[in-house]
């Protein structure tokens, strides 16, 4: 007796795209980049909220206003998540996440997503792999940092005490 195969069709993520730009004049082109990009790693662009900024803010790369207005289109909408045009640090990254209650990514992970997506060659799944962690790996020590408690002085060993070792 054939068994017959059952096709699961992969759900495709929503996302809330934040596009952070100092000129207005760009706008368009770097939202249909973003949508093109999206596209491409199968994610469904349903809405597109834009801030003016010089540069982003240290702690959530918009300002706080944004966020919430950000946090109440994304529940409105039902969002999976929200793609910020940028690249955002391993802290912003887990201010706007906790802020959100959503996955957030930058375009730098959408893209290396899109490489991952489309690597075939078991030298392509590896190339694209060390580029995913060589790329988190300065978010996850920034995110770390926080167990560090002090350094050795002069003529000292190693780098002193840390949390972790407690």
């Amino acid at each position: 007796m054939a068994r017959g195969l059952e096709l699961v069709e992969a759900e495709i993520e929503k996302a809330l795209l934040v596009v952070v730009n100092e000129d207005e004049s760009e706008d368009e082109i770097v939202e249909n980049e973003l949508e093109g990009l999206c596209e491409a790693a199968g994610v469904e662009p349903l809405a597109t909220i834009r801030q003016r900024l010089d540069r982003p803010y240290k702690g959530t790369y918009v300002g706080t206003g944004k966020v919430e207005e950000i946090r109440d289109l994304a529940k409105e909408i039902n969002a999976d998540l929200v793609l910020i045009d940028g690249e955002v640090s391993g802290m912003q990254q887990r201010n706007l996440e906790k802020a959100f209650e959503l996955k957030v990514i930058d375009r730098t992970q959408l893209i290396l997503d899109i490489f991952a997506r489309r690597a075939r060659t078991k030298e392509g799944m590896l190339q694209v792999e060390l580029a995913q962690l060589t790329y988190m790996m300065p978010k996850l020590m920034s995110v770390y940092t926080k167990f560090e408690r002090q350094k050795g002085g002069i003529g000292m060993r190693g780098p002193g005490e840390t949390k972790l070792e407690s």
